[in-house]
């Protein structure tokens, strides 16, 4: 259905009850939710395969990268290849060949299909961060902020709520089956996308979508530069986590319940901070939850397990909730108005940071204690304060 540039209560609406503008959200949001989903599966399915193929952690750590390296190493070429089509066929398109990668694992191919399944399900979700972000962007225009924190809260349900479902269903059923199920799953969400966007991808009208800039190169790379250290120190909290709990004496449930409570104030996080970015500003959104970040860090390695618990779920809302802000930045920052490339490129570098920094904090850690890689964490979020007063000029363009 083509729409036309109408504004207000003037815009046509989409058969049903959603506008063609929630259309697009929405397809955006289902896209994020199994891709993301897709991704943090894995984790439940390692432990299976490390026993079924006698891999060693590295072994693992291979299998990992086959997928996770495919999708942020292809960002970039991947937008670029689906530049043309409309955001309706390059979402259904990159949700059927990651869910094709699923169908692959699940044949008796032994560990070569594994892989191969892996790097075609890698291909697959690295066409969909680039295009559905630049899918909200286009709807929303300027007030695209909010919305693309819902597009990132999407995600992290994802993230929740696949690698919890393998689990339940690995109790009952042989892998592969369950991973034939999740291919289903993504075969179906490929469908839901075609009927769910409209054909015509909707657009914000003209006098609701951001004024024309100079190309901003500098600005982006400061953008990109803090996203990343942002993803360290996220990825880096995470990586002592699990510890940290252990050694205030909680038990494998507890390490569960604390490693939930983050995730669920992250999710909240992903999705109110989009908002906070737009009213109160990108630099000041990001100072006081970068700020609050540290603080919060450094209170979990003083505190005993209780309070630490308490205040985990604020911990994961500034946490998580930063990148929010610095995705509904990067239109503002595009180098030459290209926000499909800016979206890739910003994706690949946080993408990258998030495989890299917890090497870095372990290194740290393995040469002095636990304590003082959490600390760099926390120092590590401090480093972006500075770094974001550069982007003052760069937003005033």
């Amino acid at each position: 259905m083509a729409v036309t540039g109408a504004t207000g209560s003037q815009r046509l609406k989409s058969p049903g009850l959603l506008s063609p503008q929630q259309r697009n959200l929405a397809g955006a949001c289902l896209a994020h939710f199994l891709h993301d989903g897709y991704t943090d599966q894995l984790y439940a399915l390692l432990p299976i395969w490390q026993a079924q193929f006698g891999l060693s952690y590295a072994g693992l750590a291979v299998l990992r990268a086959l997928y996770y390296g495919t999708m942020g190493g292809l960002q970039v070429p991947g937008n670029r290849l689906t530049a043309k089509a409309g955001a309706r066929a390059a979402l259904a398109v990159a949700t059927l060949i990651a869910a094709g990668g699923y169908l692959l694992m699940a044949l008796p191919g032994g560990l070569i299909g594994l892989c191969i399944g892996l790097v075609v399900a890698g291909i697959g979700s690295s066409l969909q961060h680039p295009r559905a972000s630049l899918l909200v962007t286009n709807t929303y225009g300027r007030a695209s902020r909010g919305p693309l924190g819902i597009y990132n809260f999407a995600g992290d349900l994802g993230k929740a709520l696949f690698p919890a479902i393998v689990a339940l269903l690995l109790t009952v059923l042989a892998w592969r089956p369950v991973v034939g199920l999740m291919a289903v799953v993504g075969l179906a969400m490929a469908l839901g996308l075609l009927w769910l966007v409209p054909p015509q991808p909707f657009a914000a009208p003209a006098a609701e979508r951001p004024a024309v800039k100079r190309a901003n190169g500098a600005g982006f790379r400061v953008l990109l530069m803090i996203g990343a250290l942002d993803t360290a120190t996220r990825m880096g909290y995470l990586l002592f986590l699990p510890f940290l709990l252990h050694m205030k004496g909680g038990t494998e449930t507890t390490i569960g319940f604390g490693l939930a409570l983050l995730f669920v104030g992250g999710a909240f996080g992903k999705a109110s901070c989009g908002w906070l970015g737009q009213y109160l500003g990108v630099v000041g959104a990001v100072i006081v939850t970068e700020a609050i970040t540290a603080l919060f860090i450094m209170a979990t390695v003083m505190l005993t397990l209780h309070p630490m618990l308490f205040l985990l779920p604020l911990l994961g809302i500034v946490l998580n909730g930063t990148s929010s802000v610095l995705y509904g930045t990067v239109p503002d920052l595009a180098p030459n108005n290209d926000t499909g490339r800016a979206f890739a490129t910003f994706y690949t570098g946080v993408i990258g940071a998030g495989g890299l920094a917890p090497i870095a904090y372990g290194v740290i850690a393995d040469h002095s204690s636990q304590t003082v890689g959490l600390s760099a964490s926390a120092l590590t979020a401090l480093a972006i304060i500075p770094l974001v007063l550069m982007l003052r000029p760069a937003l005033k363009d």
